[in-house]
């Protein structure tokens, strides 16, 4: 058997604080908004990158750290598989700009588009991948996100998007690593939070681009007790196809979103909180790239070490669901 372990962990936070006060001080004209968005998320602040960075260059300071930290060169990369939903383009694939860039001149490469989900289902991808494959032997996988690009000033939601990027490198062995993953999603909310024009759907006009289509809208708002009902149900059912018991698990990352909904999560699952680590106070919303930015954090924290049991846990719009276990090697 060969199994996908993690071997290193990278994030990069970019330079340009936004604090919620900053905010208070554009949304003045709402009463009381940038309050309530704070107690219901736990934000306290974001990171931006300069206007003129892309989304691989976001990327990219993460991957090297992961390298780094692996001890590994970007010549050794078999694989890039990049997360996202604020690509730097509609095609090609970001992954391919961020190989370019990393200098990873043997490495193969491809886009995943499921929003938040993208990480776990990266992390996921690549496990199979390599345990199908003898000869991709050392992935690199990164979420990263851009979204503060793909909206506008003056959109009060501009609260949650924080940039950022997460990065793992992953090597086969003999011996989990990784555990199992999960999916699960529901197609009817996809009209409810996206980019709506550039596409397909709506190719992108000077009509569409002064009405705002072609940026990051919410034309409908999600039920706020969604997440709070299907995270628990896609925990169980990694730890039942897994064999493991939650109770076991020594660190969940869920999407860093809304820090309420993650502790409501915990209490339904029966396992204390402080197991649940987040980052959203620090970082803002990191969408595509809050789970490895999450994982690389907890990992430098100390809470989790050689030998932990992690589960994550991830949804996106559209609405896109991921999970996967790995015990740390």
């Amino acid at each position: 058997m060969r199994y996908a372990n993690i071997i290193s962990t990278g994030r990069f936070v970019p330079e340009i604080e936004v604090t919620n006060d900053m905010l208070r001080e554009r949304f003045k004209h709402i009463p009381d908004f940038v309050d309530k968005m704070e107690a219901s998320s736990g934000i306290l602040k974001r990171w931006h990158a300069p206007e003129n960075w892309a989304t691989s260059d976001v990327a990219l300071p993460a991957a090297r750290q992961a390298l780094e930290r692996a001890g590994r060169k970007p010549e050794d990369l078999d694989l890039i598989i990049l997360g996202t939903d604020s690509p730097d383009y509609i095609t090609p694939a970001t992954s391919v700009v961020l190989q370019h860039k990393l200098g990873a001149k043997n490495a193969g490469t491809f886009d995943i588009g499921c929003a938040c989900a993208s990480f776990p289902t990266g992390l996921s991808a690549a496990s199979g991948i390599m345990a199908a494959n003898p000869g991709i032997k050392t992935v690199l996988v990164v979420g990263v996100y851009l979204m503060h690009k793909l909206t506008t000033a003056a959109d009060p939601m501009v609260f949650f998007y924080g940039d950022g990027a997460g990065a793992a490198v992953l090597e086969t062995a003999n011996s989990p690593g990784f555990i199992t993953s999960a999916f699960q999603a529901d197609g009817s909310y996809h009209d409810y939070w996206g980019i709506y024009s550039g596409g397909t759907f709506e190719p992108a006009t000077e009509d569409s681009v002064k009405a705002g289509r072609t940026a990051c809208t919410i034309k409908n708002r999600y039920p706020p007790e969604l997440n709070e009902e299907t995270w628990p149900v896609l925990a169980q059912r990694l730890a039942r196809e897994g064999g493991f018991a939650l109770g076991d698990v020594d660190c969940f990352i869920f999407t860093q979103v809304r820090k309420p909904t993650i502790h409501r999560v915990m209490e339904r699952l029966g396992v204390p909180v402080e197991r649940a680590h987040t980052i959203m106070e620090e970082y803002g919303y990191t969408g595509s790239a809050c789970v490895g930015m999450a994982l690389d954090h907890a990992i430098e924290q100390g809470k989790v070490k050689s030998g932990s049991l992690v589960l994550m846990v991830s949804s996106g719009v559209g609405y896109n669901q991921a999970g996967c276990a790995f015990r740390m090697p």
